[in-house]
């Protein structure tokens, strides 16, 4: 017996226009220990793009029972792949819930940055453990709450920055915090992206659409705009637009813009370059040199509308002092070609500097990371220390071995096997890497011609109670909305 029989008399019975109802109260459950030789029982909620590799490697552990796509061609496609021909399919992953909640063992989240706590929050509160994509939310609130359930719970938890399963990022990691570069001074990260489009007046409707049609080819337009209301008629008819918005404010589907792969440039739904890469670069600095608790953050960008990010940004962490370091300074830069300054480098000996990388100075000397996932590294000034570390178990490669962690966690009842749970380092990573966004958002205002503008309004930032502490004082609207969203009916937050 899995859990409780009454709960499986409950989801036997409860009716699709009921589901919304049933995955928000959630049911308590007491947790499952697995036997020795007892399956693993998946479910994959979002099965294409990153999703499509998640489930995969997941299915390399367990015994896919149940998989969840908004887009039907994407969602049949996975079903007809080797190990998931027996999965039932979901648009809906609240459905999938309903059917399967007593049923499933480990979920995997991988949809777009809007949607991972909803879906994640779902399963934690039915007993279910959870493997979800970085950034771990799109707000800040939802990382502490995503921790704060997965304690509660007991279950065990993993973000999918592959980069925490890499020998290399465990060793650097140990490195630091051995103290080889003496007093820690300062923390870099640059980023090659975005990879995908971002800047202000990228919206489209119809109406707009129609009006620009008109103006470019009067003769024409009526044609044109029926051949575009054709073509996103014909994508809807595969793609399960209103379970794909979910709890975002509603807009209308544009081809090309969101789905599948540009989301992440919008507010409503994703987290910008920031969040996409910052989990993944930030591993081995915000583990190694406790980037927790920032107490105000400041940026300038390229310029945004509120409802695309910008193209490019600059953004400034502050950290105060801790029993371990003393205050230090975190920066952040994105777009190719946009790094610190030269001479940030040139004084440890680095001339030519990577794309993506990471650069953490102390007194002694500097490490010096040309790699997203710290894959590779440098001491620059100093020699390694002789450290320990943990070894991640190899079962093929880094992003394997991170799905690996959770089922060996899962079977050995024990949360803190992975490295990147969300209680003791996803959570708060997430918290952290987020609260840059609010920066960017008070530096709205760019530069001539798409340069860098001037710096924003600083947000001062009591990390404890989640609130800015200078909201009063910001002429910039809305900034608490990126603290705490609200979800529409039929989504549970809180």
């Amino acid at each position: 017996m899995r859990r409780q029989s009454s709960r499986r008399e409950f989801i036997k019975n409860v009716s699709v226009a009921s589901v919304g109802a049933y995955v928000g109260q959630g049911l308590a459950s007491p947790r499952h220990v697995l036997s020795a030789n007892e399956e693993i029982n998946v479910a994959s909620i979002g099965v294409g793009g990153k999703g499509g590799s998640d489930s995969s490697n997941a299915s390399q552990f367990g015994n896919v029972v149940a998989i969840c796509d908004v887009d039907r061609n994407t969602l049949e496609s996975k079903g007809k792949s080797d190990k998931f021909t027996k999965a039932e399919k979901f648009t809906d992953y609240r459905e999938l819930l309903a059917k399967f909640g007593d049923k499933i063992d480990i979920a995997t989240i991988s949809t777009p940055d809007h949607m991972h706590a909803p879906a994640t929050l779902a399963a934690m509160r039915l007993g279910i453990s959870c493997y979800t994509q970085k950034p771990l939310t799109r707000t800040i609130y939802e990382a502490r709450l995503m921790a704060k359930v997965a304690e509660e719970k007991k279950v065990c938890t993993q973000m999918g920055n592959q980069g925490t399963a890499l020998d290399s990022s465990r060793e650097a990691i140990a490195q630091i915090k051995s103290g080889v570069l003496g007093t820690l001074k300062e923390v870099y990260a640059w980023s090659n992206r975005p990879v995908w489009a971002q800047g202000p007046g990228r919206r489209m409707t119809l109406d707009k659409f129609a009006a620009q049609a008109k103006k470019d080819d009067a003769e024409n337009a009526e044609k044109i705009v029926a051949k575009k209301q054709e073509e996103i008629a014909k994508t809807m008819e595969r793609v399960d637009w209103k379970n794909w918005i979910g709890v975002a404010p509603q807009r209308e589907f544009w081809p090309g813009i969101y789905h599948t792969f540009q989301w992440r440039g919008w507010w409503d739904f994703g987290s910008g370059a920031l969040g996409d890469m910052a989990c993944h670069q930030l591993t081995v600095p915000f583990a190694s040199c406790g980037l927790r608790d920032p107490i105000s953050v400041v940026a300038k960008s390229t310029g945004h509308d509120f409802d695309s990010f910008p193209a490019s940004a600059v953004i400034k962490f502050e950290f105060p002092e801790t029993s371990e370091r003393p205050a230090i300074p975190f920066w952040w830069y994105d777009r190719k070609g946009n790094k610190p300054p030269a001479e940030v480098f040139e004084k440890h000996g680095i001339t030519k500097v990577s794309d993506s990388g990471v650069l953490i100075v102390g007194e002694k000397g500097a490490f010096y990371s040309s790699d997203d996932y710290c894959g590779k590294y440098e001491l620059k000034g100093v020699e390694k220390a002789k450290v320990e570390y943990e070894k991640a178990e190899n079962k093929g490669d880094y992003d394997i071995n991170n799905m690996f962690e959770l089922f060996r966690a899962k079977r050995a009842n024990d949360p803190k096997i992975c490295k990147s749970n969300f209680v003791d380092r996803a959570g708060p990573l997430t918290e952290t890497i987020l609260l840059g966004n609010l920066a960017v958002w008070a530096a709205a205002n760019g530069g001539a011609d798409g340069s860098m503008g001037d710096w924003g309004e600083k947000v001062e930032w009591d990390a404890k109670n989640l609130k800015v502490t200078n909201l009063a004082s910001l002429k910039t609207p809305r900034v608490a909305d990126l603290i705490k969203p609200k979800y529409p009916e039929g989504y549970r937050l809180d």
